[in-house]
C-alpha cells in the first residue's frame, strides 16, 4: 500500500460541509493508487460483473451509480460490446478523473461520466441495468439511491449490488446471521473511512425488487486476522 493511501485511511474521512467535499478530500491523495489497493480490499466485484454480463441485452443502456474510477467495469470484458450507452455517476472529482483516463486508454466511447448525486441523477430514458459496486455503504441516504436506481429501470431491468454488510440481529429465514461482535465492530471500524455497512440493505433491496441472486460471504481483509462479511445482490424490476 502506498504512503498516500495508508495515510488517508489512517486519518479517515475528513470533515467538510458537503458529502462531495468529504469524498474529494478523502480520495484526493488515494486516487493514483486507488485501483491497485482496492483489488485486495473490495471482494466480489468480478463475480458481480459476470452476473451483469450474463444478463445484458444487446444495445443495453447501463448506469453505474457511485462508480468511482470505473475499475470494476473492466471485469465486464467482452460484454462491453453489448452496451450502447454506459453512464458512470459519482460525486468524487479525483476518482472521476481516473475514470476519464481509463475510458480514453481503453477506448470506451460508449462511456459518459457525470459528476452528480446518485440519489437524484437520472438517465434520459429507462435503462436496462444499474450497478452499485461498494457505493451504497458510502451514500448517506442510500434508501434514496436505491429508489432512484429502481425508478430508472425499464420493466424487467435489473439492479446489481455488491457491498460490505452486517446482518440484522434476527435476519429473515435463509439469511446469514452475523455474531454480535461483528454487528457492532464492523460498522464502527468502517465508519472511520466513511463506509457504513447497514443491516437493512438486503431486506430493502429484496423488498423493492424481485431477487435473482443473493449471495452472502466473507472476505479476509489484508493485514487483519478476521473476516469481513459482504453480499452480492441482483434483483429485477
Amino acid at each position: 500500500m502506498s504512503p498516500g493511501v495508508a495515510l488517508a485511511l489512517l486519518k479517515g474521512m475528513p470533515e467538510a460541509p458537503t458529502h462531495a467535499e468529504r469524498l474529494s478530500g478523502f480520495y484526493r491523495t488515494q486516487a493514483k493508487d486507488y485501483d491497485s489497493t482496492r483489488n485486495r480490499l473490495l471482494p466480489g466485484r468480478s463475480a458481480l460483473m459476470e452476473d451483469v454480463a450474463a444478463r445484458l441485452p444487446d444495445e443495453a443502456t447501463v448506469v453505474d451509480l457511485g462508480g468511482g474510477t470505473g475499475g470494476h467495469l473492466e471485469y465486464l470484458g467482452v460484454a462491453h460490446r453489448k452496451i450502447a450507452r454506459l453512464h458512470l455517476v459519482d460525486l468524487c472529482g479525483p476518482l472521476l478523473a481516473k475514470a476519464r483516463h481509463r475510458a480514453t486508454d481503453l477506448g470506451w466511447d460508449h462511456l459518459r461520466i457525470h459528476e452528480a448525486d446518485a440519489c437524484t441523477w437520472r438517465a434520459g430514458a429507462p435503462v436496462d441495468a444499474v450497478i452499485c459496486s461498494f457505493s451504497l455503504t458510502m451514500i448517506p441516504d442510500w434508501f434514496r439511491a436505491v429508489d432512484n436506481a429502481v425508478a430508472m429501470l425499464r420493466p424487467g431491468g435489473f439492479l446489481a449490488v455488491v457491498d460490505f454488510q452486517v446482518s440484522r440481529a434476527r435476519p429473515e429465514a435463509g439469511r446469514v446471521r452475523h455474531p454480535a461482535w461483528m454487528r457492532a465492530v464492523w460498522p464502527a471500524w468502517f465508519a472511520h473511512d466513511g463506509v457504513h455497512p447497514n443491516p437493512d440493505h438486503l431486506p430493502y433491496l429484496s423488498h423493492r425488487l424481485t431477487p435473482e441472486v443473493i449471495h452472502e460471504d466473507y472476505t479476509r481483509m489484508p493485514w487483519m486476522p478476521v473476516r469481513t462479511p459482504y453480499y452480492r445482490f441482483i434483483g429485477r424490476r
